[in-house]
């Protein structure tokens, strides 16, 4: 099975690879400050699942700080603007046209990357990111994580799938690049449950630019990790995951581009599954299912 890989498709556009320079906006979320609800979903961490996106700073500083910790590895030329702590759509739209501006137009910045909540998207912003979108382009990276009701209460996201279908429709209507977090393994659903989610994102039209595939991981300082310790549920094991995501992908339309197919957060906070810290070994197995599928 063959399946198209972010990476591969900017070193085709660009002529390199691409790396990400994770950021800060400074902006918090809906789901945290009392709009929508207070502590975010169960699964968020304390910095709103951005424990290595720098800290808020003036954002020519930010850039170039996180350029040197790439620079270590390669000599790379090319990147994205990656915002991806809470929610960046969702605050002063005189600031953020500020910060955004000024990264959107440094040469070494090919494309903005904004992670948010479909229900951070007024119209006056979704203008903002059409603007954006006509100097370079624009991803917008929405977490929806389940289509299914019951599991998007119990793990308090704050919005139905209503409101993800219509900021899709209007992102998509604007121009806009849409990338959607998915996170299997989360508490209650079935693997049907988990098909189910993907099998909807591959019939969007127009067509989803990208996916990112998530292992659930219990992390310290979490609601859900505290669920977890008084009633523990069952967590995938490698083989399990892989064999999932291989289905997951089997389904997705052809044009999705794939953005992740496992995540990586601080071992200093994983509490499980304790394999995810063993990325490196996760996607070499990863691609052997893959290209044996």
């Amino acid at each position: 099975m063959r399946i198209l890989t972010i990476s591969e498709k900017l070193k085709e556009e660009y002529g390199e690879k691409v790396y990400r320079l994770a950021l800060s906006s400074g902006c918090t979320c809906p789901n945290r400050d009392g709009t929508v609800g207070y502590g975010g979903c169960t699964f968020c961490s304390g910095s709103g699942s951005g424990e290595f996106a720098a800290k808020p700073a003036p954002i020519d500083l930010q850039i170039e700080e996180a350029k040197k910790l790439i620079r270590k590895k390669t000599d790379a030329g090319k990147f994205i603007a990656y915002f991806q702590s809470y929610s960046n759509t969702y605050g002063d739209i005189d600031h953020l046209r500020k910060i955004y501006t000024e990264a959107i137009n440094r040469e070494d910045i090919v494309i903005l990357a904004l992670g948010t909540r479909p229900d951070c998207l007024e119209p006056e912003m979704v203008d903002l990111l059409k603007e954006l979108n006509e100097v370079k382009p624009v991803w917008i990276e929405l977490g929806l994580q389940t289509i299914h009701e019951k599991t998007a209460v119990s793990i308090h996201r704050g919005y139905p799938l209503s409101v993800f279908e219509d900021a899709y429709s209007r992102l998509k209507k604007a121009g806009l690049d849409v990338i959607v977090h998915v996170i299997l393994g989360l508490p209650g659903e079935t693997e049907q449950d988990m098909l189910e989610t993907i099998g909807y994102l591959s019939r969007l039209d127009p067509v989803l630019n990208g996916i990112k595939l998530h292992m659930l991981q219990i992390l310290k300082g979490t609601q859900l990790a505290d669920e977890y310790l008084k009633d523990p549920f069952p967590i995938m094991d490698p083989d399990e995951y892989c064999e999932l995501v291989v289905k997951c992908l089997k389904l997705l339309n052809p044009e999705t581009a794939i953005h992740r197919m496992t995540g990586d957060g601080p071992k200093s906070l994983l509490i499980e599954p304790l394999w995810c810290a063993d990325k490196k070994r996760v996607i070499n197995t990863l691609y052997k299912r893959i290209e044996e599928a």
